[in-house]
């Protein structure tokens, strides 16, 4: 089995800014985790939502991409998101899973969810993305 280290690129710099790593990859599914920081809260102080998306978006775009080779990326972009906010975290680290659906030769559908290390469930969204050439 492919490490998943061996097949990421370096980290683009809104990932370096976010934060987040990408700890799994595999076919049809991603799993990516942030370590929480005062950086990523809104104004009462738990994270924002936008936080959310970007972890949804990134992981289920991840999940529809991998082709198992660095030399052959694949690479998507998303054509709509939906995310439901459902709960605050409990614990300090937010781990967003991605799983690809379904889909053609253009696009996919993926669907995603944000827990933490406790195991509540904060996020959950939907995603369509077409691949890119």
């Amino acid at each position: 089995m492919t490490d998943t280290k061996d097949l990421l690129e370096d980290p683009y710099e809104y990932q370096k800014l976010i934060g987040f790593e990408i700890v799994e990859w595999a076919q049809d599914f991603a799993k990516l985790h942030l370590p929480m920081a005062a950086k990523h809260g809104n104004r009462y102080g738990i994270p924002h939502g936008g936080v959310h998306a970007t972890l949804l978006d990134t992981c289920m775009g991840f999940a529809g991409c991998y082709t198992g080779d660095r030399d052959t990326p694949q690479l998507a972009m998303t054509l709509s998101l939906t995310v439901q906010y459902l709960s605050r975290p409990r614990g300090k680290i937010l781990i967003a899973s991605g799983t690809k659906t379904g889909g053609g030769r253009k696009t996919f559908f993926a669907e995603g969810q944000i827990t933490d290390e406790t195991g509540e469930l904060i996020a959950k969204g939907t995603g369509t993305f077409r691949y890119r050439s």
